[in-house]
């Protein structure tokens, strides 16, 4: 969607023109979601009697749009990407950003969610907030579930990278991959996950 932004900014927009909203932050945290996770992903392995399991790994690479609850978030959300949409280019729009998410509670960690925030410029600075410890929008999250589960005491950490890049076949779907390793506040190396998981975005 983007790039047609910014194909009309470079055609279109006028010298002190404005573009609103104008800025863009984006966010990523950590979640427990043992139960949707079953429902959506676990369901093939069953699916009135029959193993449909070969589903699973189509319905892991396509990430979930969904409203989460403000009560999933087990770690600090970490902002990793901004922009200003007056004057990014679209080929910096493709990324590969490291994050670092502390566990807030002692629980399992199932998913990644991203969302995020874009301001609109003025004498007052108004922000339009899309994450789930605020109001409801169309926006919902972007939910990247796990093939593993974390093991999560409070004080952990999870550090990783997130990349985006437009797909090659079709620009306007985008290649995410996620990677993950869990440092424990303890030691634990029985806790100590690492992982990477590669997704599709249409």
């Amino acid at each position: 969607m983007l790039d047609t932004v910014l194909y009309a900014r470079d055609k279109y927009l006028v010298k002190g023109g404005l573009i609103l909203p104008d800025k863009c932050s984006m966010y990523i945290a950590g979640i427990e979601d043992a139960q949707y996770k079953e429902e959506k992903i676990h369901y093939w392995e069953d699916v009135y009697g029959f193993d449909y399991s070969p589903f699973i790994d189509v319905a892991m690479v396509e990430p979930l749009v969904d409203t989460v609850n403000n009560q999933s978030l087990i770690t600090t959300p970490h902002k990793f990407f901004e922009f200003d949409i007056n004057t990014v280019k679209k080929e910096e729009l493709a990324y590969h950003n490291n994050f670092d998410l502390k566990a807030i509670d002692t629980d399992l960690c199932h998913a990644y969610i991203v969302w995020w925030d874009c301001e609109f410029p003025g004498d007052e600075t108004v922000t339009l907030h899309t994450g789930p410890m605020h109001q409801y929008t169309h926006w919902k999250q972007t939910v990247f579930y796990m093939d593993q589960v974390l093991n999560l005491k409070k004080g952990d950490h999870i550090k990783g990278s997130i990349a985006s890049r437009p797909n090659s076949k079709n620009p306007r779907e985008l290649d995410v991959e996620i990677s993950w390793n869990v440092k424990t506040d303890s030691n634990d190396k029985s806790r100590e996950k690492s992982g990477k998981y590669n997704y599709f975005m249409r």
